[in-house]
């Protein structure tokens, strides 16, 4: 049997090994809270942004800023939390860059071309044939050409309180819908039509008594007759809107529309209050979702092209060459005279049309004609695999 006294040594040397687990312990415990282990320091709160779309819930073009939020969510980590509210939840569509001025939002998803109205220039962002090029050669232009610092010094004019980024490029739209093929010009006289942007002074050039409506409305204005004609973007969102349900007849191919992009904004305030990191990450997670969403576009669009035909019934006739001509003459007129009173507009057509002359001039003699190969593969005469 072993000494009492020998109990005793070992029960002391137990308790000294302990004090100096437990020192050392709170001594790693002070390193870690220095070293700013999540483990060891309680987790931030969330930065919350409430976001508002231009756009139905229904529509594609929802769905594009809903993936735009959850980009950011995810690269945040959960530190930044966007959440996207649909055309309505806070304010109407057209309200949304006075919302998101005023704090009342603290960002939205939307298009240049809402704010016509404010300041005719905007809408060189998103209106007409933009000399030619498509939307992507809008954006280049947009990042390389000096077209954002042109849009902050806009939005400083019209005392727009918010941070933009224009993302999304949007394939050519659509001439628009109607009750019968439009043949030749004079048939958009008196024809009541919607439009936005600059695109309602280029087709009430043309005769037509244009009404500016957002998407959610243009259905149930063809529906009741307001209506005899309208244009909002694409297959997909001509489709989950109703479009087939009053009207079997589409016309392809335009200068209205042929390079429009979409447009993310900040409250300028809440975003300057975010750390650089999220600043870096929101301006990498655009221009992500930008490439994002034109994939999306592809995919989706051509499988609606399709389904139009076949399951809804619907005719596609490509807009006479007459009336493409007539709307690049009708255009010109326009925005000369808009150049007159306004020289940030003239000053940013013309820098449009520099940025056009080297762009077109590579990508017309570089790219391959893909009518060429199409036909080759899928024509009347192409062989079969």
């Amino acid at each position: 049997m072993k000494s009492s006294a020998k109990t005793a040594t070992d029960v002391a040397q137990v308790q000294s090994s302990r004090r100096k687990f437990l020192g050392g312990a709170a001594a790693g415990t002070a390193a870690a809270v220095g070293m700013g282990f999540p483990a060891i320091v309680s987790a931030q709160t969330p930065t919350s942004l409430r976001f508002q779309s231009t756009w139905p819930t229904v529509d594609i073009f929802h769905e594009f800023a809903l993936d735009f939020a959850k980009k950011i969510n995810d690269m945040t980590g959960g530190e930044l939390k966007i959440e996207v509210l649909p055309a309505g939840a806070v304010v109407p569509a057209f309200a949304l860059l006075d919302a998101v001025s005023k704090g009342t939002l603290d960002g939205g998803h939307g298009v240049l071309g809402y704010n016509y109205g404010k300041q005719n220039a905007l809408a060189l962002y998103s209106s007409g044939p933009a000399f030619g090029m498509d939307a992507n050669m809008v954006l280049a232009w947009h990042k390389y050409g000096g077209g954002q610092e042109m849009l902050e010094e806009l939005y400083k004019d019209i005392g727009g309180n918010v941070v933009s980024f224009l993302y999304g490029p949007m394939p050519t739209q659509p001439f628009g819908w109607f009750k019968k093929p439009v043949t030749k010009a004079e048939d958009l006289k008196g024809l009541k039509f919607r439009t936005n942007g600059l695109a309602i002074d280029l087709f009430t050039a043309m005769g037509a008594a244009v009404n500016a409506l957002p998407g959610g409305e243009i259905v149930p204005a063809l529906d009741r007759g307001l209506l005899d004609g309208a244009e909002f973007n694409n297959a997909t969102s001509d489709r989950l809107l109703g479009f087939p349900d009053v009207s079997k007849v589409c016309m392809l191919q335009s200068f209205h529309q042929s390079s429009e992009t979409f447009e993310i904004i900040f409250n300028k305030d809440k975003y300057a209050a975010l750390p650089d990191k999220m600043k870096a990450i929101i301006a990498n997670g655009v221009e992500a979702a930008s490439a994002d969403m034109s994939w999306k576009a592809v995919d989706r669009y051509s499988q609606d092209y399709i389904k139009l035909q076949k399951e809804d019934g619907v005719k596609f006739y490509k807009t006479p060459d007459a009336i493409l001509q007539q709307q690049l003459v009708v255009w010109d007129e326009i925005v000369t005279k808009k150049g007159e009173t306004n020289p940030m507009f003239k000053k940013i057509e013309q820098s449009q049309r520099e940025f056009a002359s080297r762009a077109l001039s590579w990508d017309m003699d570089t790219n391959n004609n893909r009518r060429m190969a199409y036909n080759h593969y899928f024509g009347r005469n192409a062989k079969k695999a």
